[in-house]
């Protein structure tokens, strides 16, 4: 696929452009999004992916089309799963309904930064090193089980994901007892101190960072054009921050969403490994050379998003007692779990 500089100078130009009104004109008054208006920007971000993907079509064919649906649907499901790790850090964080969204835009955009990183250097590793393709493909089976058996040991009561960054962060800091606005940190009787938003901010950045270490790997078994790689990956994250709160409670629901995961990674990894032999010429043998073709790949895709989407709703409509959406449980002004009282100044008058 032959992409000018100006086409990518275009495309970072409007996607910066689409991010900054996100950032600077919505997203400037905190607040908790209505229905109406994270509906209305999930279609428009939802038109804008499928408009772009016609547009490669037209331009490209069919090939690098099917190549960039593939990986948007992949990307983006595995950020809605995402959500939920996301969902239980503000439960946990206690973090108050209206201030949501502005810990989500900050996620989102250190999401971009983590993923433009690896984009990066994953390019120019498979272009010189063809082996790659079995360490990301081992990796993602890997990652496959892992969630695999995450799933069979569920637990409704899950913890907040924490980490040794978040576990350094509460030892060395002062912090105060309650959030102040979106502010990070403020200055108290001569003194600094984090706020619980710091705590949200770091427990959200460092999950996408591992996040970025499966979503990577995953569409590069997809497609190995670093465009549409890094488009699918930002059209994936667009209208992330208003799904969360559309379908917040409904998130519980999808009960069998890791599964359905877990099938498409392995499968991803399974095929880049057929890749690597292709590449070295160890599968010439296979009747199809040993390349699993875009659209079966498509068909894997959204067939076992829809199966294990239906299967999980029709699971949680038989069940009674999970309509309790855990965003609304708890005091908003208490202290997020974790935080030592350790130098806590008193409240500002």
């Amino acid at each position: 696929m032959e992409v000018h500089p100006y086409a990518w100078a275009i495309t970072v130009v409007v996607m910066v452009a689409i991010l900054a009104v996100d950032v600077f004109v919505i997203g400037r008054r905190p607040h908790e999004p209505s229905t109406k208006e994270a509906s209305l920007a999930i279609g428009v971000f939802v038109g804008l992916a499928v408009l772009f993907g016609l547009g490669v079509w037209f331009v490209s064919g069919g090939q690098y089309a099917g190549e960039f649906f593939a990986g948007w649907i992949t990307e983006y499901s595995l950020s809605v799963d995402n959500l939920f790790i996301f969902l239980i850090i503000m439960s946990k964080l206690k973090v108050p309904r209206e201030l949501q969204q502005f810990a989500l835009l900050v996620g989102i955009i250190l999401a971009l930064i983590f993923r433009g990183i690896f984009i990066a250097v994953g390019a120019a590793a498979i272009e010189r090193f063809a082996w790659v393709f079995f360490i990301f493909g081992a990796f993602l089976v890997y990652t496959a089980v892992k969630l695999f058996l995450d799933y069979r040991k569920h637990d409704d009561d899950e913890e907040a994901p924490d980490n040794a960054l978040l576990r350094l962060v509460r030892r060395r800091f002062n912090a105060t007892e309650d959030f102040r606005g979106t502010k990070l940190t403020v200055k108290e009787q001569g003194k600094r101190f984090i706020t619980p938003m710091f705590f949200v901010i770091v427990a959200l950045g460092s999950t996408d960072l591992l996040f970025a270490l499966d979503s990577i790997p995953a569409i590069y078994g997809l497609t190995q054009e670093p465009y549409l790689v890094f488009t699918a990956n930002v059209f994936a994250l667009m209208g992330l921050r208003q799904l969360y709160f559309l379908i917040g409670g409904l998130l519980k629901k999808l009960v069998y969403l890791s599964l359905g995961l877990s099938v498409i990674l392995a499968f991803i990894g399974v095929k880049l490994v057929l890749h690597a032999l292709h590449e070295y010429h160890w599968a010439d043998w296979a009747p199809w050379g040993g390349e699993i073709p875009i659209w079966f790949s498509l068909l894997v895709i959204v067939g076992t998003l829809a199966v294990t989407t239906v299967a999980s709703l029709v699971k949680s409509r038989n069940e009674a007692g999970d309509d309790t959406d855990p965003l609304t449980e708890g005091d908003a002004g208490q202290r997020p779990a974790g935080i030592a009282d350790r130098g806590t100044p008193p409240a500002a008058s």
